[in-house]
């Protein structure tokens, strides 16, 4: 029987570098961003970050497993395919954003942090145009991980 995402992902052993790992992929993310919307990026990460040093990993733990939960139906089917888990989701990149901002989302909405739940619902707009550019770097990161 195949490994789930989960079981491949969210070990004891795997989870710390993991999260390192994400916390890496979205400072790219942010880096990379430009115009007048990268700089709205830039200026709430940078905002978050200095509200709450540390925010970003403790965040990726706190949602890294309702992540692999949305992201674990397409990397089901992905496995019943011929193309890689970076084609296989990149091509599916609305579809997975989605599901990952569907978590973002209702974590937002739980927020008591006035200022972060700010910086969020100034970005929300364009959540989905952020995220899908992300897809192709999360899906090689995943890939890393369960070998595809």
């Amino acid at each position: 029987m195949a490994k789930t995402l989960k079981d491949q992902l969210l070990t004891a052993e795997k989870r710390p570098q993991l999260l390192t790992d994400c916390e890496k992929l979205i400072d790219e993310e942010v880096a990379a961003k430009s115009g007048l919307s990268g700089m709205a990026v830039k200026a709430a990460f940078g905002m978050v970050k200095a509200v709450k040093p540390g925010i970003i990993r403790e965040s990726v733990d706190a949602l890294i497993d309702a992540f692999v939960e949305k992201m674990e139906p397409f990397y089901t089917a992905q496995q019943s395919s011929t193309q890689s888990v970076e084609a296989y989701f990149s091509a599916r990149a609305g579809e997975v954003s989605d599901a990952l901002l569907g978590v973002t989302d209702a974590r937002a909405a739980r927020a008591k942090n006035a200022t972060i739940k700010k910086a969020y619902e100034s970005l929300r707009p364009k959540g989905k145009q952020h995220v899908e550019a992300a897809i192709p770097r999360l899906s090689r990161l995943v890939g890393r991980y369960v070998g595809a």
